[in-house]
């Protein structure tokens, strides 16, 4: 049977809807309807990505769409699962579908934080340099509760402010005077620089030196705090410091990864010698509320520095084709807003306190202010920029899976099958 070459082989073998054979008659040829369908390419299907008509046609109809579908698609990131983006490592997609699948940039506006890092780096290694000269140098004007001293439980008759009571106690000989409100503003607290060992004439003293025109002042206790007991606060304020930085380490190593952990310690290191290097270079006292400020600041800057690690694992995760100082930027961009929004509440509170919470908040809330300009310096620059500088990569946030069982091919020379052949 000689084969039409005008009709491919298959048009001829197959059978037709109404069950005659494949052949060259007429008849066949005639009987058949045309498609209204375009005809499969080939690969089983007829989607758009497959049939070149198709997809010429979508091409088209995407260029008369304009503008309006391109800025949609520009505005917001893909979260689901693209099908026709093919990994090289199932472990890559594997992670990022548990964050939630592979996000797609689009047109969002990165802004380059890191260009600018050797210069941030320099200056952070200045401010370091300069707080622990000014440390060294000056020292910290220590406050009663490291040096020891007089303090006394007073209470008025009728409210009093706390600058007439310091005004009456320099008039009298007692300089250097620290007096706090305890609940109301009839009842004070009020210490004193190391004064005799005599408790009865010094209480004498202060109830003469606090009497107040029309109101009279009552002691009810008075303390005397001696300088090993101030030696002992001051060793146990320098341990409590340097036990909460080694509990950070180890918990962002635990949750997050070691060179993230390095990277948040050192920045928490740098967020409070520069605060206490402040306080030393212009000798602004330094008592037990400035150290709380202190130990504040480390939990507000670790928590602000565990934000942008969790966003920066998140699209180590996620994203594709971008290198990895990209990557932070794109982080630090996604958390700037809530960065600035968090940075703005917390200043409110702080300079409320210091400007209206009297002489017992004053250094509490200047301490605090210089800290949180600090700390969101380097949860930007120092906490992100060190990791990167020690080689972080999307690797260190997946987990390879090593398989058990690894086949090896096996090859057994014996000698005898040899001698089997020869013979």
């Amino acid at each position: 049977m000689a084969i039409d070459k005008n009709k491919p082989l298959e048009q001829q073998n197959t059978p037709d809807r109404n069950g005659s054979g494949g052949s060259n008659s007429d008849t066949a040829s005639t009987s058949t309807r045309r498609r209204n369908k375009p005809r499969r390419d080939g690969k089983g299907s007829n989607t758009k990505t497959n049939n070149p008509t198709t997809a010429n046609s979508a091409k088209s109809s995407s260029r008369r769409g304009g503008k309006d579908q391109a800025n949609k698609d520009s505005q917001a990131l893909s979260t689901a699962v693209n099908p026709e983006i093919v990994s090289s490592d199932a472990t890559d997609d594997a992670a990022a579908i548990a964050e939630g699948g592979i996000k797609a940039l689009g047109d969002k506006r990165i802004i380059p934080f890191m260009k600018i890092e050797k210069p941030m780096a320099l200056l952070s290694l200045f401010m370091v340099i300069a707080s622990i000269i000014a440390i060294a140098v000056n020292g910290l004007n220590l406050g009663l509760d490291f040096t020891g001293g007089v303090s006394a439980d007073v209470r008025y008759e009728q409210p009093v402010e706390q600058v007439a009571v310091v005004q009456a106690l320099a008039d009298n000989g007692f300089d250097d005077a620290v007096v706090q409100y305890l609940g109301t503003r009839e009842e004070l607290l009020v210490r004193l620089p190391p004064q005799s060992d005599n408790v009865d004439g010094l209480s004498t003293s202060l109830t003469q030196a606090l009497a107040l025109p029309s109101n009279t002042a009552a002691i009810s206790n008075v303390n005397i705090i001696g300088s090993q007991v101030g030696n002992e606060v001051y060793l146990n304020s320098v341990m409590s410091l340097v036990l909460a930085l080694v509990c950070m380490l180890g918990y962002v190593a635990l949750r997050f990864q070691f060179k993230l952990s390095l990277g948040a310690v050192l920045s928490l290191f740098h967020d409070a010698i520069v605060t206490i290097g402040i306080f030393a270079l212009f000798g602004f006292p330094f008592d037990l509320t400035v150290l709380a400020a202190i130990l504040a600041l480390v939990g507000y800057s670790i928590n602000d520095t565990i934000v942008v690690y969790d966003r920066i694992r998140e699209n180590f995760r996620r994203v594709r084709g971008i290198t990895p100082e990209q990557t932070i930027d794109l982080s630090l961009t996604e958390t700037l807003r809530r960065t600035i929004m968090t940075i703005s509440t917390v200043l409110l509170v702080v300079l409320a306190m210091l400007f209206l919470g009297g002489d017992g908040l004053y250094w509490f809330s200047v301490a605090l202010f210089i800290g949180l300009i600090a700390g969101t310096y380097s949860s930007t620059y120092i906490a992100s920029s060190i990791p990167l500088r020690m080689g972080l990569s999307r690797d260190d946030f997946i987990v390879k899976v090593k398989p058990e069982f690894e086949e090896e091919i096996v090859t057994f020379n014996d000698p005898k099958m040899f001698e089997q052949d020869n013979v």
